[in-house]
């Protein structure tokens, strides 16, 4: 049966109701993510996220990677006003100047890592929590944690935006440095199987 199935579904500690947000929580949440292109999409979208539901920026996410060329980290960090009054413009998009203006600076700081010959791959990955049991219940995900806390300070310093703890901490559970599945989801088991 593929994850998409509404008959006998598997249990989901989130995401049922909806086939994208099912598709989402199945195949890609908490999963292992790498690559410089890769973990600026999840820590911009994690950034468009605030204020707003998930599903709300998922729903838009293939024109976020058309308008943001596939999160290209040079081609982002080359945007000009202009190209941020074209992003301001395009309905399909969340039109907020600050958050734009955000994933700007995020690829411009992601470039200055690298030119320093830094990743942010060694700087998410480095920050994988020494113990971390999955959770029971949603009551006992915390909204940020030391590490997520931790990462903050070190992308702020490198000088990354719109970065608090806890979208830090959404972005860890997105890409996969930590496993918040609940206990008994077969996602979250599949992840821990694959270790």
């Amino acid at each position: 049966m593929d994850a998409m199935s509404t008959e006998n579904p598997p249990l989901r500690c989130f995401g049922s109701g909806d086939a994208t947000y099912a598709l989402y929580h199945d195949t890609e949440w908490g999963v292992p993510v790498h690559g410089e292109p890769e973990l600026l999409e999840r820590l911009v979208l994690e950034g468009f996220q605030s204020g707003l539901s998930w599903l709300t920026v998922l729903r838009r996410r293939e024109a976020f990677r058309e308008a943001f060329a596939g999160f290209d980290p040079r081609t982002v960090a080359a945007f000009t006003d202009d190209d941020v009054a074209h992003l301001l413009a395009n309905p399909r998009l969340i039109r907020n100047e600050r958050k734009i203006r955000a994933a700007v600076a995020n690829a411009q700081a992601l470039r200055a890592l690298h030119e320093g010959g830094g990743t942010l791959e060694a700087m998410i990955w480095s920050h994988v929590p020494i113990r971390h049991r999955r959770p029971h219940a949603w009551s006992e995900v915390p909204p940020t944690t030391d590490e997520a806390k931790e990462l903050t300070r070190s992308l702020k310093a490198a000088g990354f935006t719109w970065v608090g703890p806890v979208t830090i901490y959404a972005t860890m559970q997105a890409c996969g440095v930590v496993n918040d599945h609940l206990v008994g989801c077969p996602a979250g088991d599949a992840i821990d199987e694959a270790g």
